[in-house]
């Protein structure tokens, strides 16, 4: 993941349509964990716009200062965190049939290396970045 949508969001629809790779569920959709509250990322997809812009461009359409913030990079250096928050609720990472859980070991996905680690474990606005 690395970006991930909070409770601040006002389900305005301006980051779905923006998502090169569609990792943007909204509100109503019964694979968000959030459903009919805000928007929600799937970790498994999102790859924070690297090659294919120079910064995330949800984050640059929303309207809603700290709706997107940044999350851990979807790697396996990672792997216990998005289980944990899978299990936990705040994840519904996709349960592939013949691959399993797509957690980290089995796809990982590229972030920004240069937003560090302490911005991250704030989940820091990601907008203010930049």
């Amino acid at each position: 993941m690395a970006v991930m949508i909070t409770e601040e969001c006002i389900s305005c629809d301006a980051c779905a349509s923006e998502c090169p790779v569609a990792a943007i569920l909204g509100d109503d959709n019964v694979k968000n964990p959030y459903e009919g509250e805000y928007f929600y990322v799937k970790p498994e997809t999102c790859v924070e716009c690297v090659g294919h812009a120079d910064t995330p461009r949800c984050a640059d359409v929303c309207p809603t200062e700290g709706a997107i913030v940044w999350d851990m990079p979807y790697t396996t250096d990672f792997e216990a965190y998005y289980a944990a928050g899978n299990e936990e609720g705040k994840y519904m990472i996709r349960d592939h049939k013949k691959k399993g859980l797509m957690l980290p070991s089995v796809k990982s996905q590229a972030f920004m290396e240069e937003i560090g680690m302490d911005v991250r474990e704030a989940h820091a606005d990601v907008a203010a970045s930049f």
